[in-house]
């Protein structure tokens, strides 16, 4: 019985590691993506105030002020998009160590649950 209860506790142990090393992972990745979507970000309003002080007319700063809202709107929807899919992601690789023992958390309740209606069948025969 302590053997089982060590081997648990050590597998139990494992997947905590191996789940906080996909998380840290995964963050780090989030970190460098918010990183290069910020210097992307940067470099697209450098150019946008380049345009702006290039333009000779109101008509042509309101056509360069909408171009930028327009492409600076569709890069924050596709970062967003990405992000989403990058947390995703990471729960999805955090929790897979767990499957394993969740499968076996299932099996042993459904035991128990037999074992007990067969106990309670043969009391009340």
């Amino acid at each position: 019985m302590y053997e089982d209860a060590n081997k648990v506790t050590k597998e139990a142990a494992d997947n905590a590691l191996k789940s906080f090393s996909v998380v840290t992972k995964g963050f780090q990745q989030i970190a460098a993506e918010s990183g290069e979507f910020a210097k992307r970000s940067f470099e697209q309003q450098s150019q946008m105030f380049e345009k702006l002080t290039q333009a000779r007319s109101v008509e042509k700063v309101i056509e360069v002020q909408n171009e930028y809202a327009r492409s600076a709107y569709q890069a924050w929807v596709a970062q967003a998009t990405k992000m989403g899919e990058i947390y995703a992601d990471i729960a999805r690789q955090a929790y897979k160590p767990y499957e394993k023992i969740a499968g076996k958390a299932m099996e042993a309740g459904n035991d128990a649950m037999k074992h007990a209606v067969a106990e309670v069948e043969q009391q009340a025969a």
